[in-house]
């Protein structure tokens, strides 16, 4: 284990200007000689301190949140870091319970489960308190941390010196991060921290999907406070008092000299003079946070024009009625065998294919151009790499298939030991040092929670648990985003609106920027232009029956982003959420596409929410539509964005179903979801089929739960639920190629053994069954395209492809979420290999595709396609198969795999085993209730 640094040794130290490259090992280690005095690791000492009186969880509500607490590092403890890996306090310190779980939950029992989380109990006890704050030297909050992990518990005696605290509190752990945010909200990240291609792709994702001015975000403000009476003032009070907390912070860290050493890094602070500036944050920086967060997480929709797209192609290869039943089959809006997350039959329609659709505007064949975001580059912003960085960054803001990530697994208490729900559940919002999400428990008039919150949004608990219940959300991604085409008239910047030819809208943003010490990408810049129009920004041009349009996306989120605010503000409140009925009532005020789950003593409850626009009659949700008054949503206001939405009853919902389980697949019969792949093989069936069993044989225990996660959380879902279908195939004869047979023998024994990615012990870095897992993931891409495209024909499967990534294995460096992500398996193509593969082998399909592919159709001709790729996977090297990047030496099948805790400041960490779980986590079983 590394060394930590306390925060309280190196808070105020000062470093000079540079550390010239030939500085030797001989003078840093006398610099931390002078930095460190002797530290010893406080112990996580059991405590028998009774349990707060508002705590009704009897000590077994659990979390955790790797990396750490501790986002914040000052220049001394960055330059230890970067030179020796010495940690800083608590910026690590979770980051090994939570890998630990892949190799100890086998042996997990319930008296274990805190060896591998934290105990979430309100409070802290006497002998585990680390420091107690008065912040701002105010007499009505306190922030206690404690010993093990450094989490903040803020307690007020007033609503005021509450949230105060609350924002001292994020920026003492999250400051430079949540600088960070309010700059990508803005498309502004790097003017702010330097022109890497990566904050390049980061700025123009975000800002093409929220280009707000500052009025723009001042409005969202004003409207959401005006719209909700005493509860909207009240989030303005609660709002205006924490970014006090957060800007009396910047100020003592600043006369202090202990604010990050980011800020020196980046230029905007000298370590010598200490000449330079930390803005204050403002109110308008809240809603720009919460722009990035609502697109990354919960805006579900858009795609309409790849959709279209691919219709096209299907349609002109088989003919509009044969091709229209083709794209059908492979969408599967509403598969019969798609796992459900509200499984008793009750159907929830939404986005339902109508019977004649209505005012539908396909694109001419070929004429689809994507609508430019950049312009003017300079520098390093011409460079290929720079251009690269915004094509992904396009494709990732235009695609339906939006990251999703996060799970839940909830048990009633009817089928626990004990009699009380069960409830292991969090999101998976991916893996950052600092985490995007940080820490807290909030005390005070109105408030009382512990949880996550993402930094610099803190002022409530986003995630966790109240006094006598817990909750958590996983993206849902329902449509919300829809495509109009606009017809242009007088030039390509005008069009037309109810008849009358309106000018559209630009929007500019111009950034630059010079190396920098944390930062030497060459000096560059560019201006980012967007035009927009009363049905949303413009994302394409192309004709429509010759004439030319622009495509725009239109989502009910869009200009409301800080609506969700009241939702979060009620979730927080003992006095509202005293049921499974407030609870749901609290999400319904949460426009964000979300699943959310709720559990208390003795219920568990459902609740999908978000802003569903109510279409007009006949208008099919998968295409563009005509920007015409017949095919707006109905009753809507352009200056507004509001809309009528369907009522809270028509979305999934439910309260004491037998279990829930969740990891973003379809949420109910009926209920259509925009992205693709929501067929009879998801990697909800994961943990389907693992909860299940458990429930059948009840007495399920907080440990059984968890171990159900965390062997879920070791699967490869191809080789778990299609590889066995594709080795019937192969084995319906003798095998005599004597490489094929080798690599079939391999399979097999790794299906036998569970079809995991497991280390072979704890910390080996190398897998079990490590030769067939390199088979599979070289063979999959060979299979399908083997499969499929003599059938499709190329133009057909590559825009299918276009709509629905062929794979999103741990080590793929593709579809939506990268490499190193931890999140797999979510995009893919294992339902259509399912179900071809079990209509060639002539077993019963529902919701098949519309004819058979591998081989024709024909078994024998299938296999012999299935053995040649087999064969070709077989023979590849580790080296090609996992051909190395900036963390990864080629050939490394365990490092391809690993998570990686992505820099977005100075402090790095090691690499830890590949888990498809959530970020941050709870395990809850509450023992009474108020």
């Amino acid at each position: 284990m590394p060394r930590r640094t306390p925060r309280t040794a190196l808070d105020r130290q000062r470093t000079p200007r540079r550390f010239p490259k030939f500085l030797g090992a001989a003078s840093i280690c006398a610099l931390i000689a002078a930095l460190l005095s002797p530290l010893t690791q406080a112990a996580a000492a059991d405590s028998t301190t009774a349990l707060a009186a508002n705590d009704y969880c009897g000590g077994q509500c659990s979390d955790i949140l790797p990396p750490g607490q501790n986002g914040n590092a000052t220049l001394a403890q960055i330059l230890l870091n970067q030179a020796f890996g010495i940690q800083p306090d608590h910026a690590e310190d979770q980051l090994g319970p939570y890998k630990n779980l892949a190799s100890g939950a086998a042996t997990l029992t319930d008296a274990k489960i805190n060896d591998f989380f934290n105990d979430a109990s309100f409070g802290v006890a006497s002998d585990q308190v680390a420091s107690s704050t008065a912040p701002g030297g105010r007499t009505d909050v306190t922030i206690v941390r404690d010993k093990k992990t450094g989490v903040p518990h803020i307690t007020g005696t007033t609503r005021y010196g509450t949230e105060y605290g609350a924002g001292y509190a994020a920026a003492q752990d999250r400051l430079w991060l949540m600088d960070v945010f309010r700059h990508v909200g803005r498309g502004q990240l790097t003017s702010f921290a330097g022109g890497a291609s990566s904050n390049q792709g980061l700025e123009q994702e975000f800002w093409r999907n929220a280009p707000y001015t500052e009025a723009d975000l001042q409005t969202q403000i004003d409207n959401a406070i005006a719209n909700n009476g005493a509860r909207g003032q009240q989030a303005l009070a609660d709002a205006n008092a924490y970014i006090d907390g957060i800007n009396a912070y910047i100020d003592a860290s600043d006369s202090g000299r202990y604010f990050p050493g980011e800020y020196v890094l980046t230029g905007h602070k000298d370590s010598i003079t200490n000449a330079g500036t930390i803005d204050h944050f403002k109110i308008t920086d809240l809603v720009a946070l919460a722009s990035v967060i609502g697109s990354l997480f919960g805006s579900g929709g858009g795609g309409e024009v790849n959709n279209a797209i691919s219709l096209l192609a299907a349609q002109s290869k088989y003919g509009v009625t044969e091709g229209t039943k083709v794209w059908e089959s492979f969408r599967e809006r509403n598969d019969p065998e798609a796992v459900l997350t509200v499984h008793n039959g009750e159907s929830f329609p939404y986005a339902s294919k109508p019977d004649t659709a209505q005012g539908e505007a396909l694109p001419d064949a070929g004429s689809v151009t994507q609508e430019p975001l950049v312009y003017d580059r300079t520098g390093s912003a011409a460079t290929a790499t720079a251009t690269g960085a915004s094509a992904t960054a396009a494709a990732t803001t235009l695609t339906s298939a939006k990251r999703g990530m996060s799970n839940a697994l909830v048990v009633s208490g009817k089928y626990t030991a004990s009699g009380h729900p069960i409830a292991v559940f969090g999101p998976q919002t991916g893996y950052f040092a600092p985490q995007l999400l940080m820490l807290q428990e909030i005390q005070g008039p109105g408030l009382s929670a512990r949880g996550a919150s993402f930094a610099g949004l803190s002022m409530y608990v986003e995630l966790g648990r109240g006094q006598d219940y817990s909750w958590s959300a996983t993206t849902s991604g329902q449509d919300i985003i829809d495509t109009y085409a606009v017809e242009l008239c007088q030039d390509d910047y005008h069009y037309l609106y109810h008849g009358a030819c309106t000018a559209m809208d630009k929007v500019e943003r111009t950034n630059s920027w010079k190396p920098t010490t944390a930062d030497g990408t060459a000096a560059g810049s560019y201006r980012m232009q967007v035009y927009r129009t009363k049905y949303g920004p413009v994302e394409y041009r192309a004709t429509v029956g010759g004439k030319k349009v622009a495509y725009t996306t239109l989502r009910s989120s869009y200009m409301h982003e800080a609506d969700s605010i009241i939702g979060f503000q009620m979730l927080n409140d003992p006095d509202y959420v005293k049921s499974p009925g407030t609870f749901q009532s609290a999400v319904q005020h949460i426009n964000y596409t979300f699943n959310w789950f709720y559990a208390d003593s003795s219920h568990t409850a459902y609740y999908n929410s978000g802003d569903n626009p109510v279409r007009a009659a006949g208008v099919d949700a998968e295409f563009p539509v005509w920007a015409q008054a017949a095919y707006e949503w109905r009753n809507w206001d352009p200056t507004t964005n509001t809309a009528s939405y369907t009522p809270p009853s028509a979305h999934p919902n439910s309260i004491d179903q037998d279990y829930y389980i969740s990891w973003n697949n379809k949420q109910a019969k009926d209920y259509t979801t925009a992205p693709w792949g929501d067929g009879s093989v998801h990697r909800g069936n994961l943990l389907e089929d693992r909860v299940k069993k458990l429930v059948a044989a009840g007495g399920v225990t907080r440990s059984s739960l968890t171990k159900a996660m965390a062997d879920a959380a070791l699967a490869d879902l191809r080789a778990e639920d299609v590889l066995p279908k594709l080795l019937k195939v192969i084995n319906s004869s003798t095998v005599t190629d004597t490489t094929a047979a080798a690599a079939v023998t391999k399979l097999s024994d790794w299906v036998t053994a569970g079809a995991k990615r497991k280390e072979t012990s704890a910390g080996s870095k190398a897998y079990a069954n490590a030769d067939a897992i390199r088979i599979l993931d070289a063979w999959w891409p060979l299979l399908v395209k083997a499969e499929f495209e003599p059938g499709l024909g190329t133009d057909l499967y590559t825009a299918f492809s276009n709509n629905l990534p062929i794979d999103e294995s741990p080590s793929a460096a593709h579809g939506p979420t990268g490499a190193h992500a931890g999140s797999s398996f979510q995009y893919g193509w294992w339902s259509y290999v399912d179900k071809d593969i079990r209509a060639v082998l002539g077993e019963s399909v529902q919701g098949g595709l519309s004819q058979k592919y591998c081989g024709g159709g024909t078994l024998s001709a299938c296999r012999d396609a299935l053995i040649s790729t087999l064969k070709t996977a077989a023979g590849l090297t580790a080296a090609q198969v996992y051909p190395g990047d900036d963390q990864c030496s080629a050939g490394d099948q365990w490092c391809a795999d690993s998570i990686v805790q992505r820099t977005l400041g100075g402090i790095k960490h090691g690499k830890i085993t590949w888990q498809n779980r959530p970020t941050y986590q709870q395990v809850v079983e509450y023992t009474s209730h108020r």
